[in-house]
């Protein structure tokens, strides 16, 4: 059967590429199925400077590129379209894209999660230079800075009291006039004498400045929601606290998921509710998200495989 594989990887950040090299190594011969977004949400970073082994940072995109390399060089196969559709009721399973059905004795899930972002077209001119969904992965850039969040959640407060370790201030803009976080939450932030609060109020406009090719934020444009009045607020940076959206729809009614949508693996392993169906990185993930733990569990995924898969020969 000429679509059939041993191994097929449904997505390419870390924890995908990472699967591949490992897969690539046991001779599994693995194919990535590398999805819309190739190389995962690492490839709408700046510079990533918290990745182990690149003391002076490397840009996200690059770092993706040697992940692909690497996996390639053992032989992995990247193939540059969408997984539509997959039948795991059955093996070998079955999956689809825009143009061909193909089996395999064995999936590692590995299609992350994306966070929300309000949908305005300020947010993409400056992703990755002042705005950012990622408080670990980008607070250090914001040292003695003034920041925005927005959100009212606990994503929020969490991204806002972690930033209170870089920023001189913190304001977090929310379009009710209370918070939804929980109350331990609540109380942490508003004792936190860097946090300040905007309520009632959403994100209009995010302004900015480019001089010589180097964008950079320095304001964002608020609407009030009750009196309507629009404001500016000067910052230097914005965080998206609004939440992350595994990226697991094609999923639904074929394996077993929290009530956000993370897959939900056995103890231990990246074993999912379906024998031969492995999940990595972020989109079993809801508490770490980094680049990191998604390449480890991309690792603990392809070992898991291998160990299936020679199980079955038994």
């Amino acid at each position: 059967m000429a679509n059939h594989h041993k191994l097929i990887i449904v997505g390419s950040g870390p924890a995908g590429l990472t699967a591949a090299l490992y897969a690539a190594r046991a001779n599994l011969s693995p194919v990535v199925f590398e999805g819309i977004q190739p190389g995962g949400q690492l490839t709408i970073t700046t510079e990533v400077e918290n990745f182990p082994a690149f003391p002076n940072g490397i840009m996200g995109p690059e770092l993706m590129e040697l992940f692909r390399q690497q996996a390639h060089k053992f032989g992995a196969v990247s193939v540059f379209a969408d997984i539509v559709k997959v039948d795991f009721s059955e093996r070998p399973f079955r999956l689809w894209t825009d143009k061909e059905v193909l089996t395999a004795d064995a999936v590692i899930v590995a299609t992350g999660a994306s966070a929300k972002w309000l949908g305005i077209p300020s947010e993409i001119e400056y992703m990755g230079y002042g705005v950012s969904a990622c408080a670990t992965c980008d607070g250090f850039f914001f040292r003695n800075l003034e920041v925005v969040v927005v959100g009212g959640g606990d994503t929020a407060i969490e991204e806002a009291t972690f930033l209170t370790k870089f920023a001189s201030k913190v304001t977090i803009i929310h379009r009710r006039d209370m918070l939804r976080a929980t109350k331990i939450m609540q109380d942490k932030a508003q004792r936190n004498p860097k946090i300040a609060f905007v309520w009632n109020s959403v994100i209009e406009e995010i302004m900015g400045k480019n001089e010589d090719g180097r964008k950079s934020v320095t304001g964002v444009r608020l609407k009030n929601l009750k009196t309507g009045e629009s404001s500016i607020l000067k910052t230097d940076g914005l965080f998206m606290g609004i939440g992350h959206k595994p990226n697991t729809e094609m999923f639904v009614g074929q394996l077993e998921m929290d009530p956000i949508g993370y897959l939900i693996t056995k103890e231990g392993s990246t074993r999912t509710s379906v024998q031969g169906v492995f999940a990595a990185g972020d989109v079993a993930d809801s508490t770490y998200r980094q680049a990191i733990t998604a390449a480890g569990s991309g690792c603990k995924a392809a070992i898991d495989a291998e160990r299936w898969l020679e199980s079955q020969h038994d």
